[in-house]
């Protein structure tokens, strides 16, 4: 039968390797930092079971403090990983104050006073509270992710088995921090399931947010940080099915930057790229909340305008119009100015749920735009679709 010093061993192997994965994927990966705490805190952790060992050949009293503290400090480590791992700032001096706490109160009864279930209670806790406060990270900032909800539920589970294991030691139980027993046991057989499960949520943590990384580049134009085609196109089928369902409407600009070939001949792709960003920037000092502005390709962009009318979309067209004029560049010691032609379009009943009617209604009013001399913007009137002849009607700028 396995006893407590068999599974110890397996737990300081386990965590040797969970520390050298994480080690790992903190060299391949050095902007995510959390790998690089989770692979401290499995380390330390290992150092700190195989000190306690050391109880079987020593007097149990030194290492077991040593190892207890060490224990406190990987959970404070892990804690602060999380941290890291949601862009949070790391509470080195709480973590300090935890551990050092923890260091004196542990050695005042391990040599000071003998109250070994006192230990056992201070350990108990201090090894939770750190776990606690990640607790609230996971909840918060974790909300509907496979990862942070296992972490959580895990975390809960640990911190259960330590105040049960304080509470069975301060009533008189069978636990003891100096002696193995049966009960020790299935208790460190649980601890490290619940370690092991810990370090998987912590894995299932990482595929979260690299599956969110990859939907956001395939969502967001690389360029410019705006939505791309794709994005616009899910967005103008939602907003034509709601507006078909709610007969609301909804404008759509479509703009075309003008002589933006003009600027990439005469100062380079780099200088386009610029000018594409800077516009990018402008546009969006115009728009309103729940706006949805994106780079359909090269120079042409369009912003999908919820529960907007014609009149209101020429009203927003204007004021990106004047964003735009406002927006000098200086280039290798050239200045650079910009242009752009917008063309209004609003939903309507017979355009019903197919967004590329709706982009043609627009890009017939950038046409006339461009036609009556750039540099303004025009709107599609509500004549049906089909009448393409008179389907544009130019508005002052």
């Amino acid at each position: 039968m396995l006893n407590v010093f068999t599974l110890w061993i397996v737990f300081i192997v386990n965590c040797v390797a969970l520390g050298v994965v994480w080690i790992y994927v903190g060299r391949s990966y050095p902007n995510f930092e959390a790998a690089r705490y989770w692979a401290a805190g499995a380390l330390i952790l290992a150092v700190a079971c195989l000190i306690s060992l050391l109880r079987e050949v020593i007097d149990p009293v030194l290492p077991l403090w040593i190892a207890a503290t060490l224990v406190i400090l990987a959970c404070c480590v892990v804690a602060m990983g999380i941290e890291r791992f949601y862009d949070q700032p790391v509470s080195w001096r709480a973590s300090l104050a935890i551990v050092v706490g923890a260091f004196a109160a542990l050695g005042l009864f391990a040599f000071a006073d003998h109250g070994i279930m006192m230990r056992l209670c201070i350990y108990s806790i201090c090894q939770s509270i750190p776990i606690l406060m990640s607790l609230r990270l996971l909840v918060a900032r974790g909300e509907g992710r496979p990862g942070a909800r296992l972490a959580a539920v895990v975390g809960v589970l640990i911190v259960t088995v330590n105040l049960l294991r304080a509470a069975i030691g301060l009533q008189g139980g069978v636990v003891s921090m100096l002696h193995f027993s049966s009960f020790q046991t299935v208790l460190v057989l649980v601890l490290v399931f619940l370690v092991m499960a810990w370090n998987f949520a912590f894995v299932l943590l990482s595929i979260d947010r690299l599956r969110a990384e990859v939907a956001d580049l395939a969502l967001f134009d690389d360029l410019t940080g705006v939505a791309n085609r794709r994005q616009l196109l899910a967005r103008l089928h939602l907003e034509c099915a709601h507006a078909q369902h709610t007969q609301e409407p909804f404008a759509l600009l479509l703009l075309d930057l003008d002589g933006f070939k003009e600027i990439n001949d005469s100062y380079g792709h780099a200088a386009g790229d610029e000018c594409l960003r800077q516009f990018s920037l402008a546009a969006q000092s115009r728009l309103r909340a729940g706006d949805l502005l994106a780079r359909m390709g090269g120079d042409e962009f369009c912003v999908v305008l919820p529960q907007t009318t014609l009149r209101e979309g020429a009203m927003i067209a204007r004021h990106v119009l004047e964003a735009c004029r406002a927006v000098t560049m200086q280039w290798q010691g050239r200045q650079i100015t910009l242009a752009t032609s917008i063309g209004v379009a609003q939903w309507r009943p017979e355009i019903a749920k197919f967004p590329d009617r709706l982009i043609a209604a627009a890009d017939r009013a950038l046409y006339s735009a461009k036609r009556d001399g750039k540099n303004g913007y025009a709107v599609y009137d509500s004549t049906p679709l089909s009448a393409a002849a008179s389907s544009s009607l130019r508005a002052s700028a």
